[in-house]
């Protein structure tokens, strides 16, 4: 091969190489560990939800990840047929035609009925549980946490006996942005969370990015910025330890035995924030911390 035909191989290599930020992937991909992505609020069906879309398929090449999980605000505006396919399939069609199975929960601008969606896994029931390896999965409505759904939490989470547990719903019970945690839904929710030893909480609703310090021996996340965005409305405090309020973004993790990697990338492929988290010892609680309490909707 002479050199002009050297420097012409070159220049293709470059032009059909993978993308850069799908070549910046952090997590360490061990045998068996288990490997997810998280998403919230990504139904606006708008051009910005399709960028998020083609960035988390291009590192689905390097990380192949078999489900995902939805926190709520699924679908924002009108729910007919042509809806489901603008706002949910279209954006991640790459995804869904790797067969990766899309776990959602209920926001407060979902439509009930959703839970009949079968792409979206509700098993028709507005909160659920399910496992994938040594991890059990807690799905929450926390639009309406009746007794119903307050007596079964309890009695999965007693009888869970898996390694991690994690729970998700739409609203953050800890956050900095604008319009704050949703004080009533810890009160119900916060006592069971720590008596069976919750592990990890994801919430979407707020349209940001945010770790927060571990609350009472509990990791939690916000990551409802996959299609909305309020620009700079995180404020960061004692409380935190990353934000990010200045584009939309999403999170990979895996999770191989005692540890929890995790990576959070935005819109452009930006490395908003990645580390390494590992199991905390669960101490048994004073008994006034569990008491209980009412329902919230």
């Amino acid at each position: 091969m002479n050199a002009r035909s050297r420097a012409l191989a070159g220049l293709l290599a470059v032009c059909f190489a993978a993308p850069v930020s799908a070549q910046t992937l952090t997590l360490p991909r061990k045998p068996g560990s288990v490997r997810f992505l998280v998403i919230g609020d990504t139904g606006t069906g708008d051009p910005l939800e399709y960028a998020v879309g083609k960035e988390i398929s291009l590192y689905y090449k390097v990380f192949p990840f078999p489900f995902a999980i939805m926190l709520g605000d699924n679908i924002y505006g009108s729910e007919r047929p042509q809806d489901f396919d603008n706002k949910f399939i279209k954006p991640y069609q790459p995804l869904l035609d790797a067969k990766v199975e899309f776990n959602a929960t209920l926001g407060n601008h979902d439509d009930p009925n959703q839970r009949f969606y079968k792409p979206f896994n509700f098993g028709g029931n507005r909160y659920r549980t399910f496992k994938k390896g040594n991890v059990r999965f807690f799905v929450l409505d926390s639009n309406y946490l009746d007794p119903d759904q307050l007596k079964w939490l309890e009695k999965e989470l007693s009888t869970s006996g898996s390694d991690w547990k994690i729970a998700y719903f739409h609203h953050p019970l800890y956050t900095t942005a604008s319009r704050g945690p949703e004080l009533e839904v810890r009160k119900v929710l916060e006592p069971l969370l720590l008596k069976y030893g919750v592990d990890v909480v994801f919430s979407g609703h707020e349209h940001v990015y945010e770790r927060l310090k571990p609350q009472k021996g509990i990791y939690y996340f916000t990551a409802g910025g996959p299609a909305k965005l309020r620009d700079h409305d995180t404020h960061p405090v004692t409380l935190t330890d990353v934000t990010f309020d200045t584009d939309r973004s999403f999170m990979l993790v895996e999770i191989a035995g005692k540890d929890l990697y995790f990576q959070t990338i935005s819109r452009t492929g930006t490395i908003v924030d990645k580390g390494v988290l590992h199991r905390l010892v669960h101490k048994p609680l004073p008994a006034d911390t569990l008491k209980a309490t009412k329902p919230v909707h």
